[in-house]
């Protein structure tokens, strides 16, 4: 049995106040999740535009000041 059936069959035998918590629970773990999805991707992102920067750079001679 996957997962999610089992979810479903728990859920529909609580009482519907608690059907409604525990969708509010769901909506807080989404909220979490694509808060971390977005921090991952403006790192990956914010990684690459360094690369991006840096790149050719190893070559160049060292600026004496």
């Amino acid at each position: 049995m996957q997962v999610i059936d089992r979810i479903q069959r728990e859920v529909k035998k609580l009482p519907v106040e608690f059907q409604i918590e525990v969708l509010s629970y769901i909506q807080y773990l989404l909220d979490i999740a694509n808060q971390k999805e977005q921090t991952h991707e403006i790192s990956e992102w914010a990684n690459f535009s360094l690369d991006q920067a840096m790149r050719g750079m190893e070559d160049e001679e060292p600026l004496l000041g």
